[in-house]
């Protein structure tokens, strides 16, 4: 009889352990299909943020490039420089308006709008997007392109509170000047002369005694970087200060003229032109009609001291 019932106990505890191990294998089981919808949503929705992360900077450069035609578009109207600048910016980025006039260029182009576009996509896998506390900005990133920055708070949550993302985070966009106009010519010649902004060509301006270069650059207004001139946003605020950013231009006075313009006998660099500063000029002989002065360097940067004449 012990004989017998300590057999018994032995597949009793068998049957218990093989009864314990297949619980196992099917909970684990079940726990690892159970999961597998779950590691496939958290996935799509990864794809997601990372596709939000690269929108944002798309929609800020339609955004951007908008806001500054809206600036500039008031300055050809109104003949006048962007005064409280950031907050002009702001206003049109977020409003959709300049001075508290609507402006239609920024129908789909405004804050909200860039919200609505995210989350027409993100209805898609039943996910919403949240942009918290923004703030934008418009500077140089260097004398070529402007720089068109959001700082914000990315919120992004699966609706069916399975996963959520939070954390600060920083865009950024890049406008190149090159398709704007330069808001000093048209301001100061009450819109009779526009300019475009084109960078010069050139790099060495005389070849020996070859001034090819130098007349091009002069007669087709090009510009070039310079560290004495205003940037293409100062340009836009009427502030001809020095900035790292800078560009200038040498004024073609034939342009002025055939648009029935009295012609200054001083300096052409534009920003000293279109101001009441007046350094000691010099003539170019080798170049027709060509005055610059010496305040910043000019002979040398456009290679003419060695026959700059003082007038």
């Amino acid at each position: 009889m012990a004989l017998k019932n300590k057999k018994g106990m032995i597949f009793t505890l068998m049957v218990i352990a093989l009864l314990t191990f297949f619980i196992i294998v099917y909970s684990g089981y079940s726990l690892i299909k159970d999961r597998a919808p779950i590691t496939k949503r958290i996935n799509t929705l990864n794809s997601f943020v990372a596709s939000v992360e690269q929108d944002i900077p798309r929609h800020l450069f339609i955004s951007g490039y908008r806001t500054i035609f809206v600036l500039q578009q008031y300055t050809l109207d109104n003949y006048d420089y962007i005064s409280d600048f950031n907050q002009s910016v702001e206003e049109i980025f977020f409003n959709g308006s300049l001075y508290g006039e609507q402006n239609h260029l920024m129908d789909d182009g405004k804050f909200s709008d860039i919200l609505y576009s995210l989350n027409l996509n993100a209805n898609k896998i039943n996910a919403e997007v949240f942009l918290d506390n923004p703030e934008i900005t418009l500077t140089m990133k260097d004398p070529w392109n402007m720089q068109f920055s959001l700082n914000v708070t990315l919120f992004i949550q699966d609706k069916s509170n399975l996963a959520s993302w939070n954390r600060s985070a920083y865009f950024e966009s890049l406008i190149p000047i090159n398709t704007f106009l330069d808001p000093l010519y048209h301001i100061e010649t009450s819109g009779k002369v526009t300019v475009q902004i084109n960078q010069t060509p050139y790099s060495n301006f005389v070849l020996g005694a070859d001034y090819t270069n130098l007349t091009n650059h002069f007669s087709n207004s090009y510009y070039k970087e310079s560290i004495s001139a205003p940037s293409f946003l100062n340009r836009l605020q009427g502030d001809l200060s020095a900035n790292t950013n800078g560009i200038e231009s040498i004024v073609y006075p034939q342009l002025l003229a055939d648009r029935g313009l009295s012609v200054k006998y001083k300096s052409l660099i534009d920003y000293i032109y279109f101001s009441s500063s007046d350094p000691t000029a010099y003539s170019i002989p080798a170049v027709s009609n060509l005055i610059l002065d010496d305040e910043d360097n000019h002979l040398i940067i456009y290679n003419v001291s060695g026959v700059a004449v003082p007038i």
